[in-house]
C-alpha cells in the first residue's frame, strides 16, 4: 500500500538527511586542486547540479573575511536572486503487508460478530414474541391509577343503618364527588342483636319432604346457622357492576366475621373444638351466636366425618330425587383386567350412590349410614312417582394432592358442606377433585396407590370425599388429539383442558343433573345457599332471545339503568349497530370468513343476532340439538323461560375473535383452512355445567378429537351446539372512584358497545383495568377486602387497634371473591393457622425415622 503525501521542496532537508550530505559533498571546498583522486564523473555531476540556497547562504562572501584569500562580497548583487522553485508534488509511503493483513484480519472478524449478533438478537425477538414475554420499556401507569381510592368499605359495625337511608360513597354525579367521603359523628351506640339467616324453604306442594340432617350419624348434633346484623355500613358503596337487586340477592343486611365464619369453628378455641383463630379484635357481639333463642352450642368439628355424614343426608333426601343412574363402564379396570376383577370381587355396587362414588374409576368407600336413612330411603321410593323430583347437583373443589390447607381453607370448605348440602336436604354433593401432578404415579393401575395418595391429599376430616385424576390418565382416555403445545403447554395439561377431568367425571356420575366447577380460592361473604339458588332462580328464568348478546357485556346500572332498559340498549346494539370508534379495530370478516383484525373495509355496523345453533363445518351432528320453535322477529321473548341453563358463569361470554387475548387462537382439532370455529370465552372456569354440555363436550372430545382453552371450551360448544348459556350478572365491587361513564366505555369496549370483538376490548392487553376489582382471576381488591374483613392488617391499614378504637370491625353484604390464596390466620398461643399440623407432621416423621 502507498501513500502519497504533497510537500513543498524547501522542506525536504527536514525529511530526509541524505540529500544534506549529498549537497555537501558536492561543496567547492570539496573539490579544490589537491583533489586529484576525486573522479570525473562525480565532478561533473555536482558541477551540473545548482547549488542549494543552504549551500549559497553557506559559501556567501563575507565583507569581513579572515583571510586573504576569501575575496569581498562587493562585487555581489545587492539583491539577490532567489533560486527557482519547484511545484509542489506527492511523496508515497508504503504501508507494511503485515500491518494490512491484520487490519484485513480485523475488519473481517468485527463483521462476522455483527452478523451473528444481530441473528441472535432476531431470534431472541421472534422467541419473545411467541412467548408474549417481550420486555419494553415501562408504561405510562394506566389512568385509574390516578383516581383516589374509595374509603366506606372498610366501615365499621357501629355505623349501621338502613339500606334505604343509606346515601352510597360510590357510585355519584360528578357534583356529588366530595359529598360522601365522610362519616358523619360516630355515636356510640349498643349493637343489635344478631339475626340467624335462613334461606331455605319448606317443600312446596307437589314435591317430596325434606328431612334435616345433622352432623352426626345418630342426628344428635344441630347445624348452626350462619348470623347477620340488619342494615349495611354508613355510605357503603353500591356495586359498580351487575346488581344484587336482578338477582335477587338480599342487600339490605350485612354480615360480619364471627356470625358468617363462626358456625365453623372459627372464634373459639382448639379445646372446645374449634380452630383457635379469631380470638383478638373488636369482639363485640361475638357470643350472640351461641347465646341467643333457637341457637346452638359450639361444635367440636375435630370429630366430624364429613363424608358420612353427607351421605346419610343424601340418603335420607333420595325421595327428593330421580333414582341413581348406572355409572358409566370403569375404563381403567377394564384395560387391567386382574384389578378390575379385584375390585369387583370387593363389593363394588354398579349403582352406587353419589357421596358413596368418592373414585373417578368407580371405587367406593361405602360410609355406614345409620337404619333410619335406609328407612326413610325405602319411604321415599315408595311415594317417588306422584311428586316432582328436584336436580341432582355435584361441586367439585379443585384442588392438588400436596395443597396446603390452613385454618381459613377448612373454615371455608365446612361452610361449603353445611350450606350447600347438608341444610338443602341433599340438593348439593361436594367432591374434592384432586389433582396428581406427577405423571409417573399410576394411579389408575394400582388401589393401594390410588388408596395412599387419596388418603394423604386432604385433611383427615374430608377423607372419603376425593376423587384423583392426573394428566397422563386424561391423555389416555382422550386420545389421539393433536399435540400443538401452545405456548408450550400440554393439550392434555389443566392449564390447557381443565374440564377434561369434569367431563369424564359426568360420564361416571350421569346422577348429577348439573356440576359445578369450584376453585379452592374463591370466597363468599354471604350464605352459599342464597347465592347458589338465587342464580338458579334467574338464569332458569331469562329468556333466549337477545341472550348471547346480553351475556357479552358488563351490567352497569348508573350507566344502563334498569335492566330492561339495558335489554333494550342491547337489542338496538345489535340491530342498528353504533357508531363507535371501537367497531374500526372490530374483528371483521373476509369474505372466506377469515378474520381481519384492524381492517377498515367496509362492513355493516349491526350484528347477526344469535337465534339457535352456531355449529362450524365439522362440529358433530345428529345430537339433538335444541332448535328454535319460532323466526327470531316472531318471538315475544319466551323461548327458553323456565329452562335451566346449560351454563352459567361469573363473566361476560365475549367474542374472542379480534381481541388480543392471549389464548384466542388455542383451538384443537378444528379445520381451520378457512377459518376459525365461531367461539365464546368467559375468563375463570368457575362456572356450572348441565350434564347435556358436559356429554357434548365429551363426545367432541372422543369422537372428533376437538378441544379448545379451558376457558373457551364450554361457552363455545353451547355456541355450537344450541345451549342455553348464560352470564349471570352478580355484584361486582371496584376500590377506587372511577368515573361511572368511563368505567362503562373501558369494560364494553369492543364492537358495538360489547366487551369483546376488537382489539381494544379489556380482555388481553387492557386486563389491567380488573386489578382494583372484586372478581378476575388476578383481582388485587378482592384478596385485600377479604383480609381487612377477617381483621388482618393490609398495607399498614386496619388490624384490631383500628378496629377497637373506631367503628369496630367490618360489616359486608355478600360479596364474590376471587382471589383469595394463602390466607394465615393468628391462632391460639400466636402462631399461624397449619403451623401446628406441620410441627406435628414433623415430629412424627423424625419419630418414623
Amino acid at each position: 500500500m502507498v501513500i502519497g503525501v504533497k510537500k513543498p521542496i524547501d522542506d525536504m532537508e527536514k525529511v530526509g538527511r541524505k540529500r544534506d550530505v549529498y549537497e555537501d559533498a558536492c561543496d567547492t571546498d570539496s573539490y579544490d586542486s589537491d583533489s586529484d583522486s576525486a573522479s570525473d564523473v562525480e565532478k561533473a555531476r555536482c558541477a551540473r547540479r545548482e547549488p542549494s540556497a543552504r549551500f549559497q547562504r553557506r559559501h556567501a562572501p563575507s565583507a569581513y573575511s579572515s583571510s586573504s584569500r576569501e575575496t569581498s562580497g562587493s562585487h555581489q548583487h545587492l539583491l539577490h536572486t532567489s533560486p527557482n522553485k519547484r511545484k509542489s508534488s506527492f511523496y508515497f509511503y508504503k504501508i507494511p503487508p503485515r500491518v494490512v493483513r491484520y487490519m484485513n484480519w480485523a475488519l473481517l472478524s468485527t463483521m462476522i460478530i455483527i452478523a451473528i449478533c444481530l441473528i441472535r438478537a432476531s431470534y431472541t425477538s421472534s422467541r419473545q414474541v411467541e412467548m408474549g414475554t417481550v420486555e419494553k420499556s415501562a408504561p405510562k401507569p394506566p389512568p385509574w391509577e390516578a383516581f383516589p381510592f374509595l374509603k366506606r368499605y372498610h366501615g365499621g359495625i357501629r355505623t349501621l343503618i338502613s339500606k334505604k337511608a343509606n346515601t352510597p360513597e360510590y357510585p355519584h354525579d360528578q357534583q356529588q364527588a366530595l359529598k360522601n367521603t365522610t362519616v358523619s359523628k360516630l355515636e356510640t351506640k349498643p349493637l343489635p342483636k344478631s339475626i340467624a339467616f335462613d334461606p331455605y324453604t319448606e317443600a312446596g306442594e307437589g314435591f317430596a319432604e325434606k328431612h334435616e340432617c345433622f352432623l352426626d350419624t345418630e342426628d344428635t348434633i344441630k347445624i348452626p346457622r350462619v348470623h347477620y346484623y340488619p342494615g349495611v355500613v354508613e355510605s357503603f358503596p353500591d356495586a359498580v357492576m351487575g346488581s344484587p337487586d336482578v338477582l335477587g340477592l338480599r342487600n339490605d343486611i350485612c354480615f360480619e366475621r364471627f356470625g358468617r365464619l363462626g358456625p365453623y369453628g372459627y372464634g373459639y378455641s382448639v379445646k372446645r373444638g374449634g380452630t383457635g383463630a379469631g380470638l383478638h379484635g373488636d369482639r363485640e357481639g361475638a357470643e350472640d351466636l351461641w347465646t341467643g333463642p333457637g341457637s346452638s352450642t359450639e361444635i367440636d368439628y375435630s370429630r366430624i366425618e364429613w363424608v358420612k355424614v353427607q351421605s346419610a343426608c343424601t340418603t335420607k333426601n333420595a325421595g327428593r330425587f330421580a333414582p341413581v343412574e348406572k355409572a358409566g363402564g370403569n375404563l381403567f379396570l377394564n384395560l387391567h383386567p386382574n384389578e378390575g376383577q379385584a375390585s369387583r370381587d370387593n363389593g363394588v355396587k354398579s349403582e352406587p350412590s353419589p357421596a358413596e362414588d368418592d373414585s373417578i374409576i368407580g371405587r367406593s368407600d361405602e360410609p355406614e349410614v345409620p337404619a333410619s336413612a335406609n328407612e326413610s330411603s325405602t319411604k321415599a321410593k315408595k311415594a317417588q312417582e306422584n311428586v316432582a323430583l328436584l336436580p341432582r347437583t355435584a361441586i367439585l373443589i379443585r384442588t392438588w394432592w400436596d395443597f396446603h390447607y390452613t385454618v381459613e381453607d377448612i373454615v371455608y370448605l365446612r361452610s361449603l358442606i353445611a350450606e350447600l348440602s347438608l341444610l338443602s336436604g341433599g340438593e348439593f354433593t361436594v367432591h374434592f377433585l384432586v389433582h396428581v401432578r406427577d405423571d409417573n404415579v399410576p394411579i389408575w393401575a394400582d388401589e393401594k396407590i390410588y388408596d395412599r395418595i387419596l388418603e394423604n391429599a386432604l385433611p383427615p376430616e374430608f377423607r372419603g370425599m376425593g376423587i384423583l385424576w392426573s394428566e397422563r390418565q386424561m391423555g389416555l382416555i382422550y386420545g389421539g388429539i393433536q399435540e400443538s403445545f401452545f405456548r408450550d403447554l400440554p393439550v392434555h395439561g389443566v392449564y390447557r383442558s381443565t374440564f377434561m377431568p369434569v367431563q369424564y367425571f359426568s360420564h361416571q356420575h350421569p346422577e348429577y343433573d348439573f356440576v359445578w366447577n369450584w376453585e379452592m380460592d374463591v370466597r363468599y361473604t354471604g350464605q352459599w345457599y342464597h347465592f347458589f339458588d338465587q342464580i338458579r332462580k334467574w338464569t332458569k328464568a331469562q329468556p333466549r332471545k337477545g341472550l348471547w348478546e346480553r351475556n357479552g357485556r358488563f351490567y352497569i346500572p348508573s350507566v344502563h339503568g334498569s335492566w330492561e332498559d339495558f335489554k333494550q340498549m342491547v337489542r338496538v346494539q345489535t340491530e342498528m349497530g353504533t357508531n363507535s370508534p371501537n367497531n374500526v379495530w372490530s374483528g371483521l370478516k373476509s369474505p372466506s370468513g377469515n378474520s381481519i383484525p384492524g381492517s377498515r373495509t367496509a362492513q355493516a355496523k349491526s350484528d347477526k343476532s344469535i337465534w339457535g345453533p352456531e355449529p362450524p363445518p365439522d362440529v358433530l351432528t345428529n345430537q339433538n340439538n335444541p332448535e328454535p320453535p319460532t323466526t327470531y322477529e316472531k318471538d315475544k321473548y319466551e323461548w327458553g323461560v323456565g329452562e335451566e341453563a346449560d351454563l352459567i358463569t361469573f363473566n361476560p361470554l365475549f367474542d374472542p375473535d379480534g381481541t388480543t387475548w392471549f389464548f384466542t387462537e388455542d383451538i384443537t382439532g378444528y379445520n381451520t383452512t378457512s377459518s376459525l370455529p365461531p367461539r365464546r370465552a368467559a375468563i375463570t372456569t368457575t362456572s356450572r355445567l348441565s350434564k347435556r354440555l358436559l356429554t357434548l363436550m365429551h363426545r367432541e372430545t372422543v369422537l372428533k378429537r376437538h378441544t379448545m382453552f379451558s376457558e373457551m371450551w364450554p361457552a363455545s360448544v353451547s355456541l355450537h351446539h344450541g345451549l342455553k348459556a348464560v352470564y349471570a350478572p352478580h355484584p361486582m365491587y371496584i376500590d377506587r372512584d372511577w368515573p361511572p361513564s368511563y368505567l362503562a366505555a373501558v369494560m364494553n369496549g369492543g364492537r358495538n358497545g360489547a366487551s369483546g370483538g376488537a382489539r381494544t376490548s379489556v380482555y388481553g392487553g387492557r386486563e389491567h383495568n380488573f386489578k382494583g376489582t372484586t372478581w378476575f382471576y388476578d383481582a388485587g381488591f378482592a384478596p385485600n377486602l377479604w383480609r381487612r374483613w377477617l381483621g388482618m392488617k393490609v398495607d399498614n391499614d386496619g388490624g384490631e387497634r383500628e378496629e377497637v378504637a373506631g367503628e369496630g370491625r367490618m360489616c359486608l353484604p355478600g360479596v364474590l371473591l376471587h382471589p383469595v390464596k394463602g390466607v394465615e390466620l393468628v391462632v391460639e398461643g400466636g402462631k399461624r393457622g397449619g403451623e401446628e399440623e406441620e410441627v406435628k407432621k414433623a415430629v412424627e416423621e423424625g419419630n418414623a425415622s
